[in-house]
C-alpha cells in the first residue's frame, strides 16, 4: 500500500469514530481539551489495535485464496462502505440527554470497539493482499485519536449532523479504495 492510500484508508477508519466522538461531545458539559485527547487515546487505541487482529486472522487463510483476495478484499471494503453511508444517514445523537462532564471509560471503550469492527474487516482485508499492518494500524490509531479528540470538541458546537456527513464521507472512500485495488488487480493480471 502507498502512502496515500494509507492516509484514505486511515481517514476512512476514523470517520465513524469521528461520527460517535460527536455525539459523545454533544453531550458533555463544556467539554476540555483533557477529556477530548482522553476519549482520542481510548478510541485510537483500541481503532489500531483492531486491524491487527484482523491481519492476524486473515494471515492465517490468505494462502488458500490467494488467487481470488483482490475480491475479497473488494468485498469487505464495500459491504463496509455501504454499512458506513447507511449508518451515517441514520445515525442519531440523543442531545435531549443531561449533560455530563465526562464518560466512563468503559462507555468509551465498547463505542471504541463498536467503530472499530470495520477496520478488523479491513485488516483481514489486507492480509489477503500481504500488506505490511503495523504502519497502516498506527496511521489508522493515530488518525482516530486526531479526529475523536476534534469530534469530542466539535461535537458541543455542530451536534450530529457533521458526525453524520463524515460517516458518508468514510464509506464513499472506503468504497473507492476496494474499486481501486480490484482494478490494480485486475488491470496487472490483463483482464481489463
Amino acid at each position: 500500500m502507498n502512502l496515500a492510500s494509507t492516509a484514505l484508508l486511515a481517514l476512512a477508519m476514523s470517520t465513524d469514530a469521528f461520527a460517535a466522538a460527536v455525539c459523545k461531545g454533544s453531550v458533555l458539559h463544556d467539554p476540555r481539551w483533557r477529556e477530548a485527547l482522553r476519549t482520542g487515546v481510548i478510541f485510537g487505541t483500541i481503532e489500531g489495535l483492531t486491524p491487527i487482529a484482523g491481519w492476524l486472522l486473515g494471515s492465517i487463510a490468505a494462502d488458500s485464496v490467494s488467487a481470488w483476495d483482490h475480491w475479497i478484499a473488494f468485498g469487505l471494503l464495500a459491504v463496509l462502505g455501504v454499512r458506513m453511508i447507511l449508518a451515517g444517514m441514520n445515525r442519531e445523537c440523543a442531545l435531549d440527554t443531561p449533560r455530563r462532564v465526562r464518560h466512563s471509560f468503559w462507555i468509551l471503550a465498547v463505542t471504541g470497539f463498536a467503530t472499530s469492527i470495520d477496520a478488523m474487516a479491513v485488516g483481514v482485508g489486507l492480509a489477503f493482499l500481504d500488506v505490511d499492518i503495523v504502519p497502516v494500524a498506527l496511521a489508522i490509531g493515530a488518525t482516530t485519536l486526531t479526529m475523536v479528540a476534534i469530534g469530542v470538541m466539535l461535537g458541543r458546537v455542530i451536534g450530529a449532523i457533521a458526525g453524520r456527513r463524515a460517516e458518508v464521507l468514510g464509506g464513499l472512500i472506503l468504497l473507492g479504495i476496494g474499486a481501486g485495488i480490484l482494478y490494480q488487480h485486475l488491470t496487472a493480471e490483463g483482464l481489463v
